[in-house]
């Protein structure tokens, strides 16, 4: 360990910028598919101690040290959106990597931030390498990840919490959620990377690493939430439609067929397909289809849920799911995708150069009811919206004051052919399973290619389809109630931690420096 401390130490920035660099790429390998989450561990306890080990560092070396771990993250991470670029969106393939160099450059700023965070923070509180490691550095991380999860709409793909819905630290999801839960996982990593700095702490930096541990295991023991009603049955058709002929008129017919047969194929309580599975207006449909399926349904007693695009009239398109069945429901699309359902201002030439139909929609807002099924509540959300669990928890909240209570199961529908068979649709399966972690309830997924999965209520995937394959997922689902410490109090629980941590390391700061001084 010694010997590790005293290589960092000699380190001049260019060269802790490379390694900085690798470690970010190998940090990938902590996600889905892979799920290796100890690299993410130790490869944050590198860096942290690099940081501490340079107090004469400025702040510029700081950005750059924290940029380059950004950059290698996330240009790795999300280099599958070369593949909707270019291979769907129809933009030459250098302009794609440019374009995602731009947005992983623009993502490794919030790392960035963080570093020049710690190092002012230490300097300006003389705050102790031990409290700069424990305190500064896990709350800097927490909050700028938290940012990126919101400026200009939020980005907050990769956050690091992901890698931990099958580690030890899981059980802090349902309490914390993925902010705080990365803000504990910068802490374990602060943790080994005392063990690396200062042989005088091992025994603290040990005793502290088994805490962390063993409270995320003992965390996991706890139900938060519990069975409500029945199981009910359910049927979530996957399409594997490529995405190159998904909006082909000369493949309409096809696909419409195709879906209606998926649909009614056999009863069940609930049966979904995913994100815009009918690829013209709701209004644009053969007037048999919708009725068609509509009788199909009262017929069997199922609720059915399928992705369309509705037009309101007057321009006005929403990316929705209809339910039909008992009773009609309709759910919009409230957090769009800059530059495939909105375009940001400024932005329009972008746009224009990857010839991406479907372009605009328009934002309902974030509260919306959720479907009866049965003895159920089924709360939807589409493609990208379960990125933002603030938001989920946010409805849950809201519902539990009705008088039918929180939805009990989750559905989210999404169309990822955009990115082929990439690293994509694992990790937002993995994102899925943090969703379940969070709220204590069941997502179901109905995809295009994938991943069509059944998870239940403690993140664990219990049956999924073969990506880019096609069929349905049959299974039996059990709806859960009750609120976990996520859904009642949201990120407050976890910036209230940040500020006691904030406040303990000036207080502790301004002390020793009074010592020092006397």
């Amino acid at each position: 360990m010694l010997a590790v401390n005293s290589w960092l130490q000699k380190l001049s920035v260019p060269r802790a910028s490379l390694v900085a660099l690798l470690l970010g790429a190998m940090n990938v390998l902590s996600f889905a598919p892979f799920f290796i989450w100890p690299i993410q561990l130790i490869s944050a306890a590198v860096m942290i101690s690099m940081l501490i080990s340079h107090p004469e560092w400025n702040k510029k070396q700081a950005a750059v040290l924290g940029w380059s771990y950004g950059f290698g993250s996330f240009v790795i991470g999300v280099c599958w959106l070369v593949v909707a670029m270019s291979r769907y969106g129809g933009m030459p393939l250098a302009l794609s990597i440019i374009a995602l160099s731009l947005l992983a450059a623009f993502m490794a700023i919030f790392p960035a931030f963080c570093f020049v965070l710690v190092q002012f923070l230490r300097k300006k509180w003389k705050a102790s390498d031990a409290l700069s490691v424990l305190l500064l550095f896990p709350v800097a991380w927490a909050a700028t990840e938290f940012l990126r999860g919101h400026l200009f709409t939020g980005f907050p793909w990769l956050s690091v919490g992901y890698a931990h819905n099958v580690s030890p630290l899981a059980g802090y999801a349902p309490v914390l959620g993925v902010y705080g839960l990365a803000g504990v996982a910068m802490l374990v990593a602060a943790c080994i990377a005392l063990l690396i700095m200062h042989q005088s702490a091992r025994i603290h930096a040990s005793l502290s690493l088994l805490l962390l541990v063993g409270s995320g295991l003992a965390l996991q023991q706890i139900n938060w939430t519990e069975a409500k009603g029945k199981p009910i049955s359910v049927r979530l058709a996957q399409g594997n439609i490529d995405q190159g002929v998904k909006f082909d008129a000369s493949f309409l017919e096809e696909t419409l067929a195709m879906y209606a047969d998926l649909m009614t194929a056999q009863a069940a309580d609930l049966i979904a397909v995913p994100e815009t599975a009918l690829p013209i207006l709701v209004t644009s449909l053969p007037p048999t289809y919708l009725p068609r399926l509509q009788d199909f349904a009262q017929r069997t007693n199922s609720r059915l849920m399928i992705g369309v695009v509705s037009d309101d009239g007057n321009d006005q398109y929403s990316n929705s799911v209809i339910g039909l069945g008992a009773e009609p429901y309709r759910y919009d699309k409230h957090h769009l995708v800059p530059f495939g359902e909105y375009v940001p201002f400024g932005f329009r030439w972008f746009v224009d150069m990857m010839h991406i139909p479907l372009g605009e929609y328009q934002n309902p807002g974030v509260l919306q009811a959720p479907m009866a099924v049965k003895d159920q509540w089924v709360m939807p959300n589409i493609c990208y919206e379960d990125l933002f669990g603030e938001e989920i928890a946010q409805q849950l909240r809201a519902q539990s004051a009705t008088q039918q209570g929180a939805a009990n199961i989750l559905l989210n529908v999404s169309n990822l052919a955009w990115y082929g068979d990439s690293t994509a649709i694992p990790q937002h399966l993995q994102i899925s399973q943090m969703r379940s972690l969070e709220t204590g309830r069941p997502m179901l997924r109905s995809t295009n290619t994938g991943a069509t999965a059944i998870i239940d209520a403690r993140g664990q995937v219990v049956a999924r389809l073969d990506t880019l394959t096609r069929g349905t997922l049959a299974g039996e689902v059990q709806g859960m109630r009750g609120l976990t410490p996520y859904i009642r109090f949201g990120n407050w629980l976890w910036v209230l931690l940040a500020g006691l941590a904030l406040l303990g390391a000036y207080f502790f700061g301004q002390r020793q420096a009074v010592k020092a001084t006397t």
